[in-house]
């Protein structure tokens, strides 16, 4: 067909018309390149091309092409090349000419690419697979799901990790399973440490290929990488070798292998809300489709970043849901983050958990995203922004960051200097109660369907570090060297930030090296800082191992309370007896029995729920103690004054009638077992 000198904001109403839904939406899930001993099948939507000419090179890099074919037009705006031959480890592109003019372009759905995805390549997946990897499998999920936020290169880029030179910044540091800080055989860093830290799911943060990072440059380069230029290719800079597309490939399969053998869910963070530029492969081959647009025809920027995926329209769509079925099945992830997942509909994100579901066990994959966008975006009439507001638009199983709980512990993220109820905020304690529940109760700022819905959390790569935050807003300096003192008030206010969070229903989340007070020196936006200043400390780790034992405790003692595990619809019904009337104080209990309709597809773990039948919680944000009235019964401490180890001992600390809660810190304590057993008699 011919779009001869149509503007994008012609091409808007020519996408949006009946005739072209009716003719030119594919329904196949083939786009491509498929290989293998039957041939190679390239096919490529571009409904409005006049002609597509393929070109096959032997390299990704600068070699001459070894043949030029003209694809044939087939229905539904799809253009196809057969071949007999296998053509794994070629590199093609596309030359593809619409509207009058001829654009050259690496392929969008392309699996596999040279250096810096100039040329796409054609991959026989099965060749990429590891040794062992059909055998691979998730461990099953336990009772809560504690995520842990991970940059690939920031985990084995410190010097003194003990990680070969040539795997640091690496998916292959992470088949290296015993390494300890500076050899020393006893501080473990890596897998190790991430095993002994406690956490169930590992979120690595964007390993698609994205455009912010030369691959072929020098090794020191650092980005975040929510710049996504090829969806379904493995970035290449983490590579031992981007020039061949297949080593990636395999080198992240073996990543996700090494972390399911260790015990480790694997959650992939994906960014389908734009792409590093308009000037892409999707522009190339349906100019102006696969970008939302404003009444004039000029791009939206709900994303911040110069564009928007048109995630509405129905191609766009079904990229994603099959990028995200892709993903799963050939990369085993057990889960997806979706970035700024308020510019995607909730009737996508709806038929992306269906999908899942269908194919794997209803809530085996994990799904939740940001409820937000950075500006306003002109969705499609009919379709809804996936926002916290339109929570009961989604399936129950699409979880969501909230920042209220965030912004109530610690503070406005974009004022450095609010405090929040741990650093001397005012008026937060019935927030704080909100957030217990996982603001499934009335009177909150929202209402959550249930704490399925909830990640509970006070910090992740965006912003300050939950330390810098603390230092900043409670010590009122500045300066690189104030980050690294450690202010008596400053710990045991990130202490009660942690209880607090770990003491709320929902699932758990924190960024890697919270549990050391990780700094990034007053920098609230190092996407693009020094791989030195975003590295992994392990120094630090050790430095301030008493912090991080106050993590693992909390950890292990999160696992073994059922009523905050709880993520089903009457799970807020647990909590009773709340009392947010006092300045600075919040308490409440917990009815923490196990039940078994609450576990679903979890782990059962029986000997869990054996700690004790009732908790009770309270939060002191005030410099002094705390007179407080224990409820009637004998009451063994869990935590006390930062000592969080107290409920491993065999013998406890026991408590009854009037107590004092100590300053800045919060107060976990069980009802014994026995005593609540011959008071129901």
């Amino acid at each position: 067909m011919t779009t001869e000198k149509m503007t994008a904001r012609e091409l808007k109403r020519f996408y949006a018309d009946s005739t072209f839904k009716k003719n030119y939406i594919y329904d196949g899930h083939d786009l491509g390149v498929s290989c293998g001993g039957d041939g190679t099948v390239f096919k490529l939507w571009s409904p409005t091309a006049e002609r597509v000419e393929l070109h096959l090179y032997p390299d990704g890099g600068e070699s001459g092409c070894m043949r030029s074919v003209s694809m044939e037009q087939g229905e539904q705006g799809v253009w196809l090349y057969r071949t007999e031959e296998n053509l794994h480890g070629t590199y093609y592109d596309y030359d593809v000419t619409s509207g009058g003019e001829t654009r050259r372009t690496a392929d969008p759905y392309a699996k596999a690419c040279g250096t810096n995805g100039r040329r796409s390549m054609a991959v026989e997946l099965e060749r990429t697979d590891p040794e062992g990897w059909k055998a691979d499998r998730a461990p099953e999920r336990q009772r809560e799901d504690i995520i842990y936020e991970l940059h690939v290169k920031e985990f084995s880029w410190d010097e003194s990790a003990g990680f070969p030179e040539e795997l640091r910044g690496t998916y292959r540091a992470f088949t290296e399973e015993d390494t300890t800080l500076s050899g020393d055989c006893v501080h473990p860093t890596g897998i190790r440490y991430l095993k002994e830290l406690g956490v169930t799911h590992i979120q690595l943060m964007p390993v698609y290929d994205f455009g912010s990072v030369d691959e072929a440059g020098d090794r020191e380069q650092f980005n975040w990488g929510y710049d996504p230029v090829f969806y379904n290719v493995p970035e290449g800079s983490y590579s031992s070798d981007p020039s061949r597309g297949e080593v990636r490939i395999t080198e992240l399969k073996e990543l996700v292998q090494a972390l399911h053998r260790n015990g480790f869910r694997v959650i992939m963070d994906v960014v389908y809300n734009h792409t590093y530029s308009a000037d892409s492969p999707f522009q190339c081959v349906a100019p102006w489709y696969y970008y939302r647009q404003n009444e004039d025809g000029t791009l939206s920027d709900g994303s911040g970043c110069g564009n928007d995926f048109a995630a509405e329209r129905e191609m766009a769509a079904s990229f994603i849901l099959d990028s995200v079925l892709y993903w799963t099945e050939e990369y085993h992830m057990d889960g997806f983050r979706f970035d700024l997942m308020g510019l995607l509909p909730t009737e996508l994100m709806n038929r992306i958990g269906r999908a899942l579901d269908l194919r794997y066990g209803a809530g085996e994959k994990l799904i939740y995203g940001e409820p937000w966008a950075a500006d306003r975006t002109p969705m499609e009439p009919g379709f809804h922004q996936a926002l916290k507001d339109q929570e009961k638009r989604l399936d129950p199983r699409v979880a969501m960051f909230c920042d209220n709980t965030r912004d109530a512990i610690k503070g406005h993220v974009f004022d450095a200097l609010q405090p929040g109820f741990v650093n001397g905020g005012e008026g937060l304690e019935r927030e704080i109660l909100h957030a217990v529940s996982a603001w499934c109760d009335r009177g909150g700022a929202f209402r959550a369907g249930s704490p399925e819905r909830i990640l509970s959390y006070v910090s992740a790569h965006d912003n300050l570090t939950l330390w810098d935050k603390l230092i900043l807003s409670m010590t009122g300096r500045c300066g690189r060297n104030v980050f690294y003192e450690r202010p008596e008030e400053v710990i045991r206010a990130y202490k009660l930030a942690a209880s607090i969070y770990f003491t709320c229903q929902g699932h758990l989340f924190f960024l890697s090296g919270e549990e050391f007070a990780r700094t990034k020196e007053g920098n609230d936006n190092s996407f693009c800082a020094p791989i030195s200043l975003n590295r992994l400390d392990y120094n630090r780790a050790y430095q301030l191992e008493d912090l991080v034992q106050f993590y693992k405790d909390l950890i292990a003692l999160r696992k073994c309370l059922p009523g905050l595990c709880d993520k089903s619809a009457e799970a807020g019904k647990r909590i009773f007896r709340k009392n947010a009337g006092r300045k600075g104080v919040v308490s409440f209990q917990v009815d923490n029995r196990c039940k078994e309709a609450e576990t679903g597809n979890r782990k059962q773990d029986t000997g869990s729920g054996g700690l004790c039948d009732t908790l009770f919680i309270a939060y002191n944000s005030r410099r002094r103690p705390v007179k407080m009235a224990l409820p009637a019964g004998e009451w063994e401490a869990f935590l006390k004054d930062g000592d969080s180890g107290m409920w491993r001992r065999p013998q406890r600390e026991t408590y009854s009638g009037i107590f004092m809660v100590p300053p800045v810190s919060a107060v976990i304590m069980g009802k014994k077992r026995e005593i609540m057993q011959e008071a129901e008699r």
